[in-house]
């Protein structure tokens, strides 16, 4: 995952690596300046309204630069949530195997989880409000697409709660499906509140509020 902070709330996810050809390099740069692009343009006026001319010009690059990229505009924007959804699914994924290779349990785990989710939301407001918006939508393309990518991200909770559940470290009374959902829309929708209402506070204060509330309802602590 990208390890500068977003330029401003619109920024799309993406990464600096470097392929092996330049070519590559270059196609890669140019799909990153069509995702901040495509982001800006649908949190500013919505997807309908988004145009590929508009995209093209807010990227810099020729219109026929976007066709060469993506088949469509709705292909764009499917692929942007394919690629956003992946770097948060890895970035839930590594703060958990981290945390058990340092010798947490399974809640410290579930905690990195939260902070982790709440580093990307932070870098990338945008493209969650986008994303969490498009969630609750049942008429576009991309739907099956967003609810795998989804189910995806959930999974990553559901394991660590499993394995917390087996181990007889959480109450086998726990629905595993369920609060692993939860906790994933506890964080979406508390980082993008705090987005929105509550700028001021630091991501440790955020991050304190909801591990507190992790430790006090997954964990049985009072």
């Amino acid at each position: 995952m990208d390890g500068g902070n977003a330029v401003d709330g619109s920024r799309a996810p993406g990464g600096s690596g470097r392929s092996a050809d330049g070519g590559g390099t270059r196609r890669q740069a140019t799909r990153q300046k069509l995702y901040e692009a495509a982001v800006s343009l649908i949190a500013e006026q919505g997807f309908s309204a988004t145009t590929v001319d508009e995209i093209a010009e807010r990227a810099g690059v020729a219109k026929g630069t976007v066709y060469y990229n993506f088949a469509s505009k709705s292909v764009l924007f499917e692929e942007l949530l394919r690629h956003g959804v992946g770097l948060l699914t890895a970035s839930l994924r590594e703060s958990a195997d981290k945390t058990a290779q340092g010798g947490g349990s399974k809640v410290d785990a579930l905690d990195a989880m939260v902070r982790a989710g709440l580093v990307f939301i932070d870098r990338y407001p945008a493209f969650t409000q986008l994303y969490v918006a498009e969630l609750w939508r049942t008429n576009r393309a991309w739907q099956s697409t967003l609810m795998v990518l989804r189910q995806e991200a959930v999974a990553v909770v559901e394991r660590v709660l499993r394995d917390g559940v087996d181990s007889g470290e959480l109450s086998e009374e726990i629905d595993v499906p369920l609060t692993a959902a939860a906790l994933f829309g506890m964080v979406l929708v508390a980082a993008l509140d705090w987005k929105a209402f509550q700028p001021a506070r630091s991501l440790d204060d955020v991050h304190a509020a909801l591990s507190r509330l992790l430790q006090g309802r997954v964990a049985g602590r009072r």
